[in-house]
C-alpha cells in the first residue's frame, strides 16, 4: 500500500507518542520545514484529507466531533494495523535525492571476484 510523505509522517509521529495519538495540530509541523508552503486554510484541507484516507485504510482511528454534514477530526489514534506499518516503515531506508551514476564498463568494479580462492588447494 502506498501512503504519501505527510501520511508517513502521521504514522511515525503517532509511534512517537505513549499514548499512540497524535493531535492535529501537531501535524502542521509537517510543513514547517517546507520551502514552498501551501496557504494556511489548503494546509488544513491536505492533513485533513491524509487522515481520512488513513482511516479508510485502517491504519489509524478519528477522534472528533460529528455534525450532521461531516466529521471533524481533531486527533488520531493508531490501530494495531497502523502500529505494524509505522514500524515497517521505520526499517525501510529513505531515499535520498542523489542523482545514480551509470557504471563504466571495465571501471574498479567491473572486474568482479578475481583473486578469491575457492577452497582448500
Amino acid at each position: 500500500m502506498a501512503l504519501s510523505n505527510l501520511q508517513k509522517y502521521i504514522l511515525n509521529k503517532g509511534l512517537e507518542g505513549r499514548a499512540k495519538t497524535v493531535i492535529k495540530a501537531v501535524l502542521k509541523k509537517f510543513y514547517a520545514a517546507k520551502k514552498n508552503q501551501p496557504k494556511e486554510e489548503d494546509q488544513l484541507n491536505i492533513i485533513t484529507k491524509s487522515v481520512e484516507r488513513l482511516i479508510k485504510k485502517g491504519l489509524v482511528k478519528g477522534i472528533g466531533v460529528k455534525t450532521k454534514e461531516k466529521w471533524f477530526v481533531k486527533e488520531v489514534i493508531l490501530t494495531k494495523k497502523g502500529l505494524k506499518k509505522a514500524k515497517e516503515l521505520l526499517g525501510q531506508q529513505q531515499e535520498l535525492p542523489f542523482i545514480k551514476k551509470i557504471s563504466v564498463k571495465g571501471g574498479p568494479h567491473a572486474r568482479g571476484r578475481q583473486g578469491v580462492s575457492g577452497g582448500k588447494k
